[in-house]
């Protein structure tokens, strides 16, 4: 199925089989205030060279490439599959999730909601994708990975200020740019060694490596569905988009100590285990104490088994992973555990008794730059200043921040090519707090990944506990509008 694009009263219109996405083609804001001409052109180019470079086409790589052309860069974006693959990736398309379908929570009244909203502001690529690919998950945002994917590529395919470049980008990018147009190194967290191996030389101090896990995902025509409930907690959400699949007390210590005798993939001599907290592999989450589950991914709080009108002991939720609900993502259960093992486990799950898996669970390495000792403010390392870190290797979680990132290091790397000094979003804003975590943020204590979360925005002491989330929004909210029209902010669409 292929994309079909037209534009049509300014706007651009994007389609996928019956799905369709608009994206406003909105005149920009000159740095006085004057409107602007919206229509793409090249600014500040050499012939053939382009203004800005960004190395891959993940997430955060695709934001700072359409950053570029929005102020009317030319940009050259280096992607290498599909001539190479990483051992996590399959999928020849742009902006391939990886781990889940789910971007989390879209309620603004949570941290990652709040960022979710600024980057719609924003015109945020990732956004309008992912709001048209969407698939039911209550009040989180889910999405159709092909679809979601398949929108992004053809956008950046289709954008004639973007130079997608199919190769696996050359590392003497990386030399002699103490001064000259800026790079975007958005190459995730799985960055070839070769790169992996120059950024540390650049910036003189070794990356660290953790291992995020990688969540099952069965078939929906496997499922055993008279042993499975629908619903969502607490009863939010249209019509119950979550399958769960109840335990009883017996069931659930079987389980667990399956769970932990478990054959698991021991690391390699020269590899540390060294994990994301908001992403532990559910057999580790198990060896700190047979409760710790309970409260994690398999709490049943919220959630009454209509089967015997109780609160289940434990409960594995199942999200869909496509709108048809043909494969199933396991909730918070990624896993380390032998693929033999996998299927053995978690068939005892019931409702997964003969669960047939799509995918196993998979551990991969993620590889990050301590950033508040090797990078600036801005995102650039402090050893080439024209060189900007974006997405995950930057050092932020997660797939709304790696966008997020990557969005403003591309704003900042086009006004850096236009001349122009970079500029921070307000400290109030969930971009501003989560950018502040790179910098100063960290400086007294060991650095390390973080998804965006209140504790990362300025504190309101004076203000009651429970008033201080909407302080928190509304202080957000209203810093965004005057500072894009003082930076002459130019937005696509929102």
């Amino acid at each position: 199925m292929a994309w079909r694009t037209c534009l049509s009263a300014g706007n651009q219109i994007w389609a996928w089989g019956g799905l369709w996405v608009i994206i406003a083609l909105r005149s920009a804001t000159s740095p006085k205030g004057g409107p602007m001409d919206s229509r793409p052109r090249r600014q500040g180019n050499t012939p053939g060279v382009p203004a800005l470079e960004v190395i891959g086409a993940g997430l955060a790589g695709c934001e700072a490439a359409w950053r570029g052309a929005a102020n009317g860069l030319g940009v050259r974006l280096w992607e290498m599959k599909p001539g190479l693959f990483s051992p996590a990736h399959a999928s020849p398309g742009l902006a391939e999730l990886v781990c889940s379908n789910s971007f989390r929570s879209d309620d603004p009244g949570t941290a990652v909601g709040l960022l979710k909203k600024e980057l719609r502001l924003l015109g945020s690529l990732t956004m309008a994708a992912a709001d048209a690919a969407r698939v039911p998950a209550g009040q989180a945002l889910a999405v159709d990975r092909e679809a979601f994917s398949g929108l992004v590529t053809a956008m950046i395919e289709e954008n004639p200020l973007i130079e997608l470049v199919r190769e696996k980008a050359p590392l003497s990018l990386l030399d002699g740019r103490a001064q000259g147009n800026p790079l975007v190194v958005a190459a995730g967290p799985l960055a070839s060694e070769d790169l992996a191996e120059r950024l540390a030389g650049l910036t003189g101090a070794e990356n660290l490596h953790f291992y995020d896990a990688l969540a099952p995902i069965v078939t929906g025509e496997s499922l055993d569905l008279g042993r499975i409930f629908r619903a969502d907690r607490y009863g939010q959400g249209p019509g119950g988009d979550y399958l769960n699949c109840p335990l009883d007390q017996g069931e659930l210590e079987t389980f667990m100590a399956a769970l932990t005798a478990a054959d698991r993939l021991r690391p390699r001599p020269f590899e540390e285990e060294r994990y994301f907290e908001g992403c532990l592999p559910i057999e580790v989450m198990a060896a700190r104490g047979p409760r710790t589950l309970c409260f994690g991914p398999m709490k049943p709080v919220g959630l009454v088994d209509p089967g015997t009108g109780r609160r289940p002991a434990a409960v594995v939720q199942l999200r869909r992973e496509d709108l048809a609900g043909t494969h199933w993502n396991m909730v918070g259960f990624q896993t380390r555990l032998t693929r033999a093992a996998q299927e053995e486990v978690f068939r005892l799950i019931p409702g997964l008794g003969r669960a047939r898996f799509a995918r196993h669970g998979a551990i991969h390495r993620n590889t990050y730059l301590e950033a508040p000792r090797v990078l600036d403010p801005f995102q650039r390392l402090l050893a080439r200043p024209a060189i900007f870190a974006a997405g995950q290797i930057s050092g932020v979680e997660g797939y709304v921040e790696s966008a997020a990132q990557g969005l403003w290091a591309g704003e900042n790397a086009s006004r850096v090519a236009r001349g122009l000094a970079p500029v921070l979003p307000p400290r109030a804003s969930a971009l501003g707090s989560l950018l502040w975590h790179l910098g100063q943020g960290n400086a007294s204590r060991v650095f390390s990944p973080s998804n965006v979360n209140f504790g990362l925005f300025p504190p309101c002491p004076s203000v009651p506990r429970r008033e201080q989330a909407a302080r928190r929004l509304a202080a957000a909210e209203g810093s965004w509008e005057p500072f894009l029209g003082e930076i002459g902010y130019a937005r696509l669409g929102r």
